[in-house]
């Protein structure tokens, strides 16, 4: 690990670099890498084996794995930066609270991104704050000529943070009430946009409302299944989701 920059009180960059990142590079937007943490308490990073279906420790054990879509990729330089939304009693969230350059990690990956469409008419980006990375890769890769309408769920205001500029782009940020469902606003914001049968439409964040996304898409507007990708980031009430 190489440091650690404090996006907004809810969002922190960490930045891993090594020889081992030389040409990992991440070719489509919104795709996934895995982030291997020591132990809560420990310094020591053991590596897992992939029995085909899982990464186990030596022990058998589960190791402490967690799932980022990383904000840049430079394998030149051999860096990845990786924002974690900051919470109370997560392993990533706590350990990117804590860590200090030096510190081990290991990443594996990457896993799929997205393919963007250039004859798309449009493009629909719905998410919350882990969506957030994803959201601003999309809107740096969509080509410039393409209307894009993006949608954030954030808790407090002070997540928001500025995105990529794209000249045919719209950012709103809806404010999650206070005591509501995670995703709520996300979900309102779906439904209430206007957008035509043909428009691309991606969304991502807690599992729960993104299939609520999937469900009003299908059921009441009879949108291409093709055309949808839905993609669930974490479930609330489920630690280390």
């Amino acid at each position: 690990m190489q440091r650690v920059e404090a996006m907004t009180p809810r969002m922190t960059r960490v930045t891993l670099a090594g020889e081992q990142l030389r040409g990992f590079g991440v070719e489509e937007p919104a795709a996934s890498v895995r982030l291997l943490l020591p132990f809560p308490g420990e310094s020591e990073l053991v590596v897992p084996e992939w029995n085909g279906n899982e990464f186990l420790l030596p022990d058998g054990s589960r190791p402490v794995i967690r799932t980022f879509t990383p904000r840049r990729a430079d394998p030149e330089a051999g860096e990845l930066a990786l924002d974690i939304v900051v919470h109370g009693g997560g392993a990533a969230s706590e350990w990117a609270v804590a860590a200090s350059p030096g510190d081990p990690a290991g990443v594996s990956g990457p896993g799929r991104g997205y393919a963007i469409d250039p004859e798309a008419p449009g493009y629909l980006l719905a998410g919350d704050e882990t969506a957030l990375p994803a959201v601003a890769q999309l809107l740096e890769a969509i080509p410039a000529g393409i209307p894009v309408e993006a949608h954030i769920e954030v808790a407090r205001p002070e997540a928001e943070q500025r995105l990529p500029d794209h000249p045919s782009a719209t950012a709103v940020w809806h404010r999650l009430p206070e005591g509501a469902p995670s995703g709520d606003a996300m979900v309102a914001a779906v439904t209430a946009a206007v957008f035509g049968s043909a428009t691309r439409v991606w969304a991502a964040g807690e599992a729960a409302a993104v299939q609520r996304i999937r469900r009003h898409l299908r059921e009441e507007r009879d949108h291409p299944r093709e055309l949808a990708t839905i993609r669930g980031y974490w479930k609330h009430g489920r630690r280390g989701a």
